[in-house]
């Protein structure tokens, strides 16, 4: 699902970085340079996701959130936190973990670690993409990982090994959108093979097996596919 996430760096060239593949990811960001907007923003709005630097001008990342893991009945309380700071030093790493960060991460970074650290903690925080969820409804369409059938209304659909776990990658993360890349990492395993542009090829035919449930599967230009929500 499409995630608001607040970004606190006062690197514009890094926040920028982030934002941007953040939001090709599908998510809505919002992005601030210091601890005192954030802490503004965060009794304003909902968050579902911070990323924070340890060093900010006023308070600090660490300050922040250790403010914000010591109240309970602050409304970021439970937000998940991935400090991203060039303090790289073992013993940094252990203090930003223990004052309630939920995830560390080193400058410089690469960007599809960094993408996998967001999904992998978001994944934890919302219980709508859990593994262990086995079916899934989105309008008309119903998916029973049990049973491996996908029915759209009435109709029960003969999809392929390959379409049927790139329909159940699209609908797992329903309104977000997934590059060509993240869906390949999605779909590929036992008995599925995928390859670069073969995704559309998939897509393309799992479209018109779907009929009049064809339409939840958006394409988004240049980047990838989402199911509208």
């Amino acid at each position: 699902m499409s995630s608001k996430v607040l970004i606190v760096e006062d690197e514009k060239e890094i926040a920028d970085l982030m934002a941007l593949h953040l939001k090709r990811d599908g998510h809505e960001i919002t992005v601030t340079e210091n601890g005192e907007e954030a802490l503004r923003l965060m009794d304003k709005e909902s968050f579902q996701l911070l990323i924070l630097d340890w060093m900010l001008p006023g308070v600090s990342g660490l300050d922040l959130c250790k403010k914000i893991r010591n109240d309970p009945s602050a409304p970021a309380a439970q937000v998940p936190v991935l400090m991203v700071t060039a303090r790289a030093h073992p013993s940094d790493i252990v203090v930003g973990l223990e004052v309630g960060a939920d995830d560390y991460l080193t400058k410089p970074f690469d960007l599809p670690v960094f993408l996998a650290r967001v999904r992998a903690l978001l994944r934890r925080a919302s219980p709508q993409q859990e593994a262990g969820a086995r079916s899934f409804e989105v309008g008309e369409l119903a998916l029973d990982l049990e049973s491996y059938q996908v029915t759209c209304g009435k109709k029960e659909l003969q999809l392929t090994p390959s379409e049927f776990k790139l329909l159940v990658a699209l609908v797992r993360n329903r309104g977000r959108v997934l590059t060509r890349e993240r869906l390949i990492d999605l779909v590929q395993g036992e008995g599925v093979t995928v390859v670069d542009r073969a995704i559309d090829t998939h897509v393309f035919g799992l479209r018109k097996k779907m009929g009049k449930c064809a339409d939840i599967i958006e394409t988004i230009r240049g980047v990838g596919y989402r199911i509208r929500t």
